[in-house]
Parts: C-alpha cells; sequence; structure tokens
C-alpha cells in the first residue's frame, strides 16, 4: 500500500514538471535552462506531497488496526456469549442432572357424599346419630393427598420421600405425616433393598389388582368401626388388620411375563409409619406371589410380631400374627379378585397378668382372632367407563376373662360406575352399605349408608 502511493505521488509530481516543461517549450522553441531557485521550489513541493502521501499512509494503517482490534473484541465477546465459562458450565450440567433424575408426583383421593348412620343399643329402636367413624349429612372429604419426590444417583441407588395430608370436613381436622422416606438400592431385577419407611409387602401389593383403592380401602386395611374399645383395639371400634407402610428394611424383587415371581420381605418397627418408636423386638412381613400368565397372580402372605408393644417395663405380651391369600385377574376388560385373612391377637397383644388387666390391657379380654374374605369385580364396557362392585365379611371374636368366646360381625359392600376422565383424573358415582352387629351378651348394631361421587387425581 505504501509503495503504491508513493509511486503515485512521484509520479503526479514529474507529471505537473513535465506538463511545465512542455508548455515552457510550446511557448519557447527554445532550449530553456532551469534556474537554481526554480529547482529548489520543485523539490520543495515534491518533499510537502511525500510528506502529505506518508501521513495519509499511516492514518490508513492505523484505522486498519483499529478495524482488527474491533472485530477481535466483537469475535471475544460473541465466543464468550456462547460458550459459557467451565464453572458455570459445570453448574448447568449439574442443575440439569438434578432435574433429570429428580421426579415430583401426587395423587389425591376425595370425595363428595352424602351419609346416614344409625345405632342400636341393647334394648330400643335404631336411631340416627353421629358416632363410631361416622358423620351424618353431606361433606367434601380429602381423604389422601400423597406428595412424592423421587431421587435417582445412579443406576443403582435412589431415594424417595411421600408425604401423606388428609382433611375431613365432617371432623374439621387435617393431618400430615411422612408415609415413605427410604434411600433403595436395586441391584438386580430380583433384588432391591430399601431402608426407611417403605410399602409393606401386602396391602400396597393387593391395592394394585383391586384397582379402586381411592373409592375403598382394601380388606385388610380398612377398619370397621363399633364393637371394641380399650387399650389396644381402637377406641369404638376395631382398627385395621395391617399397616400399609413401617419404618425398617425392606427387600423385594420380581420377573415380568407369563410365569412369573415376586416377593417382599420387610423387618419393621410394628406400630406403622405414623409412629417411629422402638421396642425390644421386631415384626416381620413376607409376601411370595406367582403369575401363571401375565395377567393373573396367585400370591400367600403372613405377619408375625409384637406390633412396637414389647417395652421395657411393659406388660408381657403375645404375638400378632396374620395370614393372607389372594387370586386376582386384571386384564383390559376384566378385573375380578378374593382376598382372604386369618389374624390371632392382632388387638390384644398385652396380656393379663395373675387374672388382672396389665398396663394398657383391652377391657375384659384375654385374645382375639378375625377371619376376613373380600370379593371384588369391574368390568370395563366400553372405553373410559366401567361398572364394578365388592363385597367384604368378617368375623372378629374375642375371649373374656370367663372364657366365654363374644363376636363382632361385619358386612360391607359397594357398587357403583366408574368414568376415566382423564388418564390421570378418574371419578366414581358410588353406593356403599356398611353393618355391624355386636355379641349376643349384649347385642348392638350399626348401620351405615353412603352415596356420592369419588374420585382420584394423580400428577
Amino acid at each position: 500500500m505504501r509503495s503504491k502511493l508513493l509511486t503515485v505521488a512521484i509520479a503526479a509530481g514529474l507529471g505537473v514538471t513535465s506538463l511545465s516543461a512542455m508548455a515552457a517549450t510550446k511557448q519557447q522553441p527554445a532550449r530553456v535552462t532551469v534556474d537554481a531557485a526554480t529547482l529548489q521550489q520543485l523539490q520543495a513541493q515534491l518533499a510537502a506531497l511525500q510528506a502529505q502521501v506518508a501521513d495519509l499512509q499511516a492514518k490508513q494503517e492505523a484505522q486498519a488496526d483499529a478495524q482488527i482490534e474491533t472485530a477481535k473484541t466483537v469475535n471475544d465477546v460473541q465466543v464468550a456469549a456462547a460458550k459459557p465459562t467451565d464453572e458455570l458450565a459445570k453448574k448447568l450440567d449439574a442443575l440439569n442432572k438434578l432435574v433429570d433424575n429428580t421426579k415430583i408426583g401426587g395423587t389425591m383421593f376425595f370425595d363428595v357424599t352424602n351419609q346416614d348412620h344409625t345405632e342400636k343399643g341393647v334394648t330400643g329402636p335404631s336411631t340416627k346419630k353421629d358416632g363410631h367413624g361416622s358423620t351424618n349429612g353431606t361433606g367434601f372429604d380429602v381423604k389422601r393427598f400423597y406428595l412424592t419426590v423421587d431421587h435417582k444417583f445412579d443406576d443403582t441407588w435412589s431415594a424417595n420421600l411421600t408425604t401423606d395430608f388428609s382433611y375431613q370436613s365432617s371432623l374439621s381436622s387435617t393431618s400430615l405425616f411422612v408415609k415413605k422416606a427410604y434411600v433403595q438400592g436395586k441391584f438386580d431385577p430380583l433384588f432391591t433393598v430399601r431402608f426407611g419407611a417403605a410399602d409393606m409387602p401386602w396391602i400396597p401389593f393387593v391395592e394394585k389388582w383391586y384397582g379402586y383403592r381411592y373409592v375403598e380401602n382394601t380388606i385388610t386395611d380398612r377398619s370397621f368401626e363399633g364393637g371394641r374399645s380399650g387399650g389396644t383395639a381402637t377406641a369404638g371400634g376395631v382398627g385395621a388388620f395391617g399397616n400399609s407402610s413401617d419404618w425398617g428394611i425392606h427387600a423385594l424383587g420380581a420377573t415380568t411375563g407369563d410365569n412369573s415371581v415376586n416377593y417382599q420381605l420387610s423387618v419393621v418397627n410394628g406400630r406403622g409409619y405414623r409412629n417411629l418408636s422402638r421396642s425390644k423386638s421386631v415384626d416381620t412381613e413376607g409376601r411370595f406371589g406367582y403369575s401363571p400368565i401375565e395377567q393373573m397372580v396367585v400370591a400367600v402372605g403372613g405377619y408375625s410380631g409384637k406390633r412396637g408393644n414389647d417395652v421395657e417395663a411393659g406388660a408381657d405380651t403375645r404375638t400378632a400374627t396374620r395370614g393372607d391369600a389372594l387370586i386376582a385377574w386384571r386384564d383390559k376388560t376384566w378385573g375380578a379378585g378374593v382376598e382372604y385373612f386369618h389374624t390371632e391377637n392382632w388387638d390384644d397383644i398385652l396380656k393379663y397378668i395373675g387374672g388382672t388387666a396389665g398396663p394398657g390391657a383391652a377391657n375384659n379380654t384375654k385374645k382375639d382372632k378375625a377371619d376376613g374374605y373380600s370379593l371384588w369385580a369391574d368390568w370395563k364396557f366400553v372405553d373410559q367407563w366401567a361398572v364394578f362392585a365388592r363385597y367384604d365379611n368378617v368375623d372378629y371374636k374375642y375371649t373374656n376373662l370367663s372364657d366365654i368366646q363374644e363376636k363382632i360381625k361385619d358386612k360391607y359392600y359397594n357398587a357403583g360406575v366408574s368414568y376415566d376422565v382423564l388418564k390421570n383424573l378418574k371419578l366414581a358415582l358410588v353406593y356403599k352399605h356398611n353393618k355391624l352387629d355386636g355379641p349376643s351378651i349384649a347385642p348392638y348394631g350399626y348401620k351405615t349408608n353412603e352415596v356420592g361421587v369419588w374420585g382420584m387425581l394423580s400428577f
């Protein structure tokens, strides 16, 4: 660039000098002699022109350098904006892994129903009144709201936290518990270990085959009110015959398809997920199931332990036991099943000492046992619509201090039609009936009819 400009300037200077000489030649055909002053003037003009050319070249070079620096700066900014720093990239990568490996979900059981409850004592007619777990009238209830957080650390280890919230408008009460909180190691499809509060082997397993948990608990998890009241039985009635979740160590596994097996063995505290307590011994519950075809299961299970009552300085205890059996079928159209259980000393774990009631023992009772069965079926007659029905029967017997056996009989049934509004929203119009008859020595009876809409929302 510099050489070209200099050439142009010299050529221009020489051109001016040549033109002047030619003009002089035309005007004066005779030879002209340039004096020293004129030559000096021309040299000065040429030097000035060269200085101007050099200054112009310097300015252009400075401008070109500035443009190069500007382009470099713009490029650096663009690269910095497009590519985060290593620290920021690490933070973004950690955040992505947290989001990708964490799942948040929830399940809500709700209903809007009208309930009619009557009670009959030893004498007199049946009277409509509130009590024993039933409240007359119409109300909206949120029976359960489970909020679940699952996090996967790697292909083997994960963790789960599930909270359990419930609200009942008729009782104006709310409760919040941690239902599940465990760390899981999955080493093989047939060997997974959970440490903490987790699903027990029997009740959640039956719920999956039953399919209508949002309408009613399964038979071992359903309390029937009335009858017994005392230290180890639910005041005003008999409680459930099992826990759906408990604190302990749980080992489980399963295969899939036809000729598949499943199992679970849990060693737990025995008081359920709502009571994280200690005792001198632990309880065990197990289940083994076999599916000759994928749509069918045959399963047996059992429970043995003190249910958390074997404490220091406490009364002597018995061992509570429960045996379970299930045969069920479920495909895209049909579902059916029968469940059976037998318990002994489920409520009367604490013994009487020397014929006198020990601390916390049930009133006037030596031991108890119960047998129950549940039958259910459902049919999806068109897409999204199904009809269903269920029948439960429980015989609860307990022996008083005079070795006389008394009996409470509970019968329950429901029937309804369900509609899958969305994949994660189910509604069911249901009628329920529950009848309890007390012992013949001091007979009493409770009867409850309930009709309304039950629903389940999950996400």
